[in-house]
């Protein structure tokens, strides 16, 4: 079985269109703390009030209508558009949902990476799932590093002794692992 040949680090692809991985205990504790902050950055946003008590009203709930301050979120959540009025009201109707849909996304990868065992397999749902998280994850420490695409950056040029090598590390880590996701589910 595909699921069985995962090697260590690298996504392989399963039936059913699913992804399995071999990760260490280190590796799945990292991902399950960065994801962990990841839901906590996310946090329930604003939510209105009321509208937990009436499905109607949680239809057509609105949410905020300014960016984030955090610079992070403000990564994780942007401006549709340009123009300030259209960006203030499409963030209105959407934010609320977008951070609902990122917390179920990375719920569901700790939910996996809790069931352990040598090796993790993803079901097609769970790896578009892994995929968001990924990229989020990615996006939030990118931005927290200031990582931009100049391959001569000195973030990537860190001394060991350097406080945010772990995170360049992990940064790195997190795209070689969204990498292998991608190729996977395109075979």
């Amino acid at each position: 079985m595909a699921f069985r040949r995962a090697r260590a680090g690298s996504f392989e692809p399963v039936r059913g269109g699913g992804a399995a991985i071999a990760l260490d205990e280190v590796e799945i504790s990292i991902l399950r703390s960065l994801t962990v902050q990841l839901l906590e950055l996310v946090g329930p946003g604003e939510e209105p009030s009321g509208a937990d008590d009436d499905p109607l009203a949680r239809l057509f709930a609105e949410g905020p209508t300014k960016p984030p301050d955090d610079p992070a979120l403000a990564r994780l959540f942007p401006d549709a558009y340009e123009e300030t009025a259209d960006a203030s009201e499409f963030r209105r109707f959407t934010e609320n949902d977008l951070r609902a849909r990122k917390r179920e996304d990375a719920l569901a990868v700790i939910r996996v990476l809790d069931a352990g065992g040598p090796v993790l397999k993803l079901t097609a749902d769970e790896s578009r799932q892994w995929l968001g998280t990924l990229n989020d994850l990615r996006l939030t420490l990118g931005t927290r590093l200031g990582v931009t695409e100049d391959e001569g950056s000195e973030l990537y040029h860190l001394p060991d002794s350097d406080p945010r090598k772990p995170l360049v590390m992990a940064y790195l880590w997190l795209g070689g692992l969204q990498e292998s996701l991608v190729e996977t589910l395109t075979r």
